[in-house]
């Protein structure tokens, strides 16, 4: 019996909320690939490295709403929800002209208020489910095993990696070559996500009408 080459897609998204003494390199790394993503970022980020977001921006990838102030936005009010939201989504649109629409909650903290908020403010909220555990800093061989084997990757599979982490740059061109191998291709979540017509499983995960 012939085998079957099944090709899937793969969304991986890299999380600013740190330095960005590695952005240069991981940007470069996903160049070489021709590989786009979407980075995630807080206010801070945005104010402190505006050069990298224009960068981030004009090499074709997602710029991501991660908060303003990196809270745990289920123990904030309604009002200071959407001020963290939109608070960076004026800083990106000032800076480059981009409206931000994908939202990544802190430490993964949402409820169904925070999801209302979002969704108000113009907002796609987006989850993972496959963490590289790049932020434990663990070594590189522990990056690429943690998301090449997770019992969690497959058609769909959001990934989540840290821009400031200690490996993720050196683990990022083994990774991408790795998956690809595998017969996923990696895109942005803003090609991943249904924007309409869709409902949501038992795993958060949407599902097309």
């Amino acid at each position: 019996m012939p085998s079957m080459f099944v090709f899937f897609r793969i969304y991986r998204y890299l999380l600013l909320t740190w330095g960005n003494e590695d952005t240069q390199k991981i940007l470069d790394i996903l160049k070489k690939h021709n590989v786009k993503v979407t980075f995630f970022m807080t206010g801070g980020w945005v104010e402190s490295y505006p050069d990298d977001v224009k960068r981030i921006l004009a090499d074709g990838h997602d710029l991501g709403n991660h908060s303003e102030n990196h809270k745990n936005m289920s123990q904030i009010s309604d009002e200071e929800k959407k001020k963290e939201i939109m608070d960076v989504h004026t800083k990106v649109q000032e800076l480059t002209g981009y409206d931000m629409f994908l939202f990544r909650p802190p430490y993964g903290d949402y409820d169904n208020s925070v999801i209302k908020v979002a969704k108000e403010c113009g907002y796609y909220p987006i989850q993972w489910d496959v963490d590289s555990l790049d932020w434990k800093d663990y070594g590189v061989d522990s990056i690429i095993k943690t998301v090449t084997e997770h019992k969690h990757l497959g058609n769909g599979s959001i990934i989540l990696c840290h821009n400031g982490a200690k490996y993720t740059a050196d683990a990022l061109d083994t990774l991408i070559t790795t998956l690809e191998k595998k017969g996923y291709q990696i895109v942005p979540i803003s090609e991943l996500i249904y924007r309409d017509n869709y409902h949501l499983d038992h795993e958060g995960r949407q599902i097309g009408n």
